[in-house]
């Protein structure tokens, strides 16, 4: 009986011991296989390096490790946040820490779901203090007429109490001009390189129906648009036939002729401080270098695109094809 217990004793002591030479075995081949692979990306096996390794699983059964590539996070960035009278920090959305600040940044086209966001954003804020300014940062590749128009409306109703200033990032094209246009006078303004797009707006959606159902659409749509010009014009200071005329095409403004035009107030420029030091004028539109401009000329200062008198296009009073006559900028 002793010799049967001392045999069963000495079988478990060797099958423990050859389970841990088959564990250290496992090791000692993971840990092979993750060092050549370090070598080969030359790259040292460290700790740091292992956490950003995942482990995976080849057709024979061994675990090696690949590196995976480290993304930027894809949703909204979250930022610290310390509320008044508080004494720690919290992480909330950067649009939500903006709002705090009364700062909107309006980024997306403006259809029913988008004006309705900001609607909301402007009732809070006048709720929460009607006298404090808002600031608006755009850029807005489009809009619906009738969705930007309530908008409109709502930033027209706002700015009799606060001021709201408007700025244009990028591009600010069809309905997002007029917006970047509403702020209050003195606080609209644009980057140097940004630019406004004029035109006119079609019909939201497809509009399906009888012929005479589309034809009534199609009127209430082109009244809409009269209204449109009709703000555009007392906005600008621009003759409401200017504006029908311009707006027969797409019609591109940059950031200092949309100054002249009467869009905006000033655009956004380094200071003279700075420009002086380094023995520069603080200007906009002009290209520096002793060669000779193709596109504009040094010497009358003109904006983007301008040309020297002798080399300027003769003007065509003609009325048959204005596809080729150059938009005109009424001074004054």
């Amino acid at each position: 009986c002793c010799n049967h217990l001392s045999i069963i004793e000495e079988y478990h002591s060797l099958s423990m011991f050859a389970s841990m030479n088959i564990i250290l075995a496992h090791f000692m081949l993971l840990m092979a296989s993750a060092h050549a692979l370090s070598l080969s990306n030359n790259n040292p096996l460290t700790a740091g390096s292992l956490s950003q390794k995942s482990v995976l699983r080849n057709n024979l059964g061994m675990s090696t490790t690949v590196r995976m590539p480290i993304r930027m996070p894809s949703q909204t960035p979250m930022v610290p946040y310390k509320a008044p009278n508080s004494d720690y920090a919290q992480f909330i959305d950067i649009n939500a820490a903006m709002y705090r600040d009364r700062t909107i940044m309006m980024n997306k086209f403006i259809d029913e779901e988008a004006a309705n966001e900001l609607i909301g954003i402007f009732l809070y804020l006048r709720k929460e203090d009607p006298r404090a300014p808002i600031s608006l940062y755009m850029n807005i590749p489009g809009g619906w007429l009738r969705p930007s128009l309530a908008v409109y409306d709502l930033i027209q109703n706002t700015k009799k109490n606060c001021e709201i200033e408007t700025v244009n990032l990028g591009l600010c094209a069809g309905m997002g001009a007029l917006l970047c246009s509403a702020g209050t006078k003195g606080q609209r303004s644009a980057f140097p390189n940004s630019r406004f797009l004029l035109q006119r707006t079609g019909m939201d959606q497809v509009f399906r129906g009888q012929a005479t159902d589309i034809g009534l659409e199609v009127k209430n749509v082109k009244a809409w648009n009269d209204r449109m010009e009709n703000e555009l014009s007392l906005l600008t200071g621009q003759p409401i036939d200017r504006i029908q005329t311009d707006l027969k095409r797409a019609f591109y403004l940059p950031a200092e002729e949309a100054v002249q035009y009467g869009l905006i107030d000033r655009v956004y420029l380094p200071s003279a401080r700075k420009r002086a030091a380094r023995g520069k004028e603080a200007g906009l539109g002009t290209f520096e270098g002793e060669e000779d401009q193709k596109y504009q000329g040094q010497e009358n200062k003109g904006g983007w695109g301008s040309q020297r008198p002798e080399q300027r296009p003769p003007d065509r009073n003609n009325n048959d094809d204005d596809d080729d006559d150059e938009p005109k900028i009424a001074k004054g």
